[in-house]
């Protein structure tokens, strides 16, 4: 068969392996690195890939070949954590949070989400679509081709709507993929004076029927922590989502660890978000439920916290990870999947392979895309980053710089140089 479009001389690929689920504990380590490596595509998906010179039987008349001496190729870059579509910004609160405020006590005095929420419920879709646009470009030419999108600043139906809305049209317009979350459990509306479990429960009845009939989302998540909501909460409502077909997610152990990994482990969710405060109970029951940990160092990085979610220990408890922006107005207002890595690097003491395993193959499982992203797998979608960088190193230590060079999507070239074709 042969290509229609052929990569060559690439200084190296990066192949991630693919056990046809998320990479565990010492997996992580383990990847094919080609050298003077070349992929050839067809009809937009992967055919091939290999060193040295493609085989003839590969290049016909009509095959473009494009000359990647001295560069890296990837599998697209996935960002399996953001919460992308939202009203205003958030940079009132940076003082406080520079004068050693926390995140807790802004959220206490009607700042934080509740405060992205009430901009949220004022802006109209078509706000909401040019900005979350503007953001996906940002990612795109970052390397992403692939993002999860979060509801979650409406807290009530119809901004809820409006959120996920945007994310359904957004993958249909935009070259990024998106998988879309509902993620109402978010904060507890201030009309609702802090009573959680009458909130979850018109999530339950009211919300979550409706998110699954008109097919606005594909996983359902909730904020499990202190002065938000509850283990038992958490549990209710994913478990209702659950009896509905959702995938499911938690935001667990993102400052205090009140038993959202215990509910995570019960109920096998996909995975848990956060982790900052991740016990070794709690890793321990996430490896043995094969709960992936998806990890946000930019988070504690923005929150100028000291602790960071301990991916060492989870990968020697035999755990999946994955690294993603958390990208949203508040805690990580962040667009640059690579500065993420580099965190987990310089932050967590991940190597490159590890990094890279977490932010393409192990992502793709998180979103529930593996068997169509994430690797160069033959029969898989064309997703490429290009980094101008001659190995996988190099985009790690040069840190705080945009290295992509090109992406492709599909196996159309979608950014080229830095721009957005």
């Amino acid at each position: 068969m042969q290509a229609d479009k052929l990569l060559v001389h690439f200084s190296q690929i990066f192949s991630p392996i693919d056990k046809q689920r998320a990479l565990k504990g010492s997996e992580m380590s383990e990847a094919t690195i080609i050298e003077d490596g070349y992929i050839a595509i067809k009809n937009g998906k992967i055919l091939k890939i290999g060193s040295g010179q493609p085989d003839d039987s590969i290049i016909g008349d009509h095959t473009k070949i494009h000359d990647y001496t001295g560069k890296l190729a990837t599998p697209g870059l996935i960002d399996c954590h953001t919460h992308l579509v939202y009203g205003g910004s958030r940079e009132n609160e940076f003082a406080k949070k520079l004068n050693g405020v926390s995140y807790l006590d802004i959220l206490k005095e009607g700042g934080g989400i509740l405060s992205t929420v009430r901009s949220t419920k004022s802006a109209s879709f078509d706000t909401l679509y040019d900005k979350s646009s503007h953001l996906l470009d940002e990612m795109l030419i970052h390397g992403v081709t692939t993002v999860e999108a979060k509801s979650g600043y409406g807290l009530d139906w119809e901004t809820e709507k409006r959120q996920m809305n945007v994310v359904k049209e957004l993958n249909h317009t935009h070259p990024i993929d998106l998988v879309s979350t509902f993620m109402a459990a978010h904060a507890i509306p201030e009309e609702f004076n802090g009573d959680g479990d009458a909130f979850i429960d018109q999530i339950i009845t009211e919300m979550l029927p409706k998110v699954k009939e008109e097919k606005l989302a594909d996983f359902c998540d909730i904020f499990c922590e202190t002065g938000v909501f509850t283990a038992e909460q958490s549990r209710r409502l994913l478990q209702a989502a659950k009896d509905l077909d959702f995938k499911l997610r938690i935001h667990a152990d993102e400052i205090d660890s009140i038993g959202g990994v215990d509910v995570a482990a019960e109920l096998e969710t996909v995975s848990a978000e956060h982790l900052m405060a991740a016990t070794d109970e709690g890793i321990k029951k996430m490896s043995e439920s094969g709960v992936i940990g998806n990890l946000l160092p930019g988070t504690t990085f923005s929150l100028m916290a000291d602790t960071y979610a301990p991916a060492k220990k989870m990968l020697e408890a035999g755990m999946a990870i994955t690294l993603s922006t958390d990208s949203n107005p508040g805690s990580c207002p962040t667009a640059n999947i690579q500065f993420i890595m580099q965190l987990g690097c310089f932050k967590m003491h991940l190597t490159p392979i590890q990094v890279f395993n977490a932010v393409t193959i192990n992502a793709a499982y998180s979103v529930g895309l593996g068997d169509k992203i994430g690797s160069f797998t033959e029969g898989k979608r064309a997703d490429i980053a290009v980094f101008d960088a001659p190995n996988i190193d190099y985009p790690l230590y040069f840190f705080a710089t945009n290295l992509v060079q090109d992406v492709y999507k599909n196996g159309e070239l979608v950014s080229k140089n830095r721009q957005i074709v």
